[in-house]
């Protein structure tokens, strides 16, 4: 049993997993050839995967950035993903050396990395679970250690929710995480859609997805991933493109704007 809280014969290699995949679309090496074999795959059915993982990652730095701006000194971080400087207390911390995270994955491999990555700072913590199974991730120790549900907390569902499919109450799934956040809470959240791109590509990402990786893929229109920020009122500008959510910097345009296959928005309990 690792210090991280699993046994090494928990690592599967030989089946892609969307955190490790990821990486692969970030370039990263933290992979294995069963993911990059898929990962190639998808990205030759929608090369602009690698563009929206990039774009994902920007919101998270600004909308984190937000959520602490404003006085939140808390967070739960669910689909943490293997870690990626800088985390995302990297950038709370820029704000207030005092933030305190809760990190969660599904992945063995995540936790692998957290010790040295991630909670080595202090005022850190790894929680392995499953985003389906609210209960284990509010009620774990570390969690409690971490985060006092007295006080605003910011739950960040950065590119996980289009692994968790209706047939699974996704929504249902996050209003259970929620429901326990006190008033001044944050949600931030990320999701991959087909909205602005009409490829067929995407019958062919979720096809592997779904057959082949630890997780099934399910793409959801802007109206349906609102259904999400129930209890919550969304800051402006709204649910919008990821590139466009108090954009810091040149903001992309029609045919490279199109590029950006994701919505983000932050919304206030």
């Amino acid at each position: 049993m690792s210090e991280a809280g699993f046994s090494p014969d928990e690592i599967d290699t030989t089946r892609p997993h969307p955190a490790r995949m990821y990486d692969y679309y970030l370039g990263g090496k933290d992979n294995y050839e069963a993911d990059r074999d898929a990962a190639d795959r998808i990205l030759k059915a929608l090369p602009d995967v690698g563009v929206t993982a990039r774009s994902n990652r920007d919101f998270m730095h600004r909308a984190v950035r937000t959520a602490v701006d404003s006085g939140v000194r808390q967070i739960i971080d669910i689909g943490t993903g293997i870690p990626t400087s800088p985390n995302t207390h990297d950038i709370a911390r820029q704000v207030d050396p005092g933030v305190r995270v809760a990190y969660v994955d599904n992945d063995p491999i995540v936790a692998a990395y957290a010790g040295a990555k991630l909670t080595n700072s202090g005022n850190a913590g790894f929680v392995l679970a499953d985003i389906r199974d609210p209960a284990a991730i509010l009620d774990h120790p570390v969690t409690r250690d971490l985060i006092d549900f007295d006080e605003p907390v910011a739950l960040a569902l950065l590119a996980v929710l289009h692994f968790v499919t209706d047939a699974e109450d996704a929504v249902g799934i996050v209003r259970s995480l929620t429901e326990r956040l006190p008033a001044g809470s944050r949600l931030i959240l990320s999701h991959a859609t087909a909205d602005f791109n009409p490829s067929d590509g995407f019958g062919k990402v979720a096809k592997v997805y779904n057959e082949e990786s630890t997780s099934s893929a399910q793409w959801r229109t802007g109206q349906e991933i609102s259904a999400f920020f129930e209890g919550f009122e969304l800051l402006e500008p709204g649910l919008v493109q990821l590139p466009l959510w108090r954009p810091d910097g040149p903001v992309p345009s029609g045919a490279d704007l199109r590029r950006h296959m994701g919505y983000g928005g932050v919304g206030v309990k």
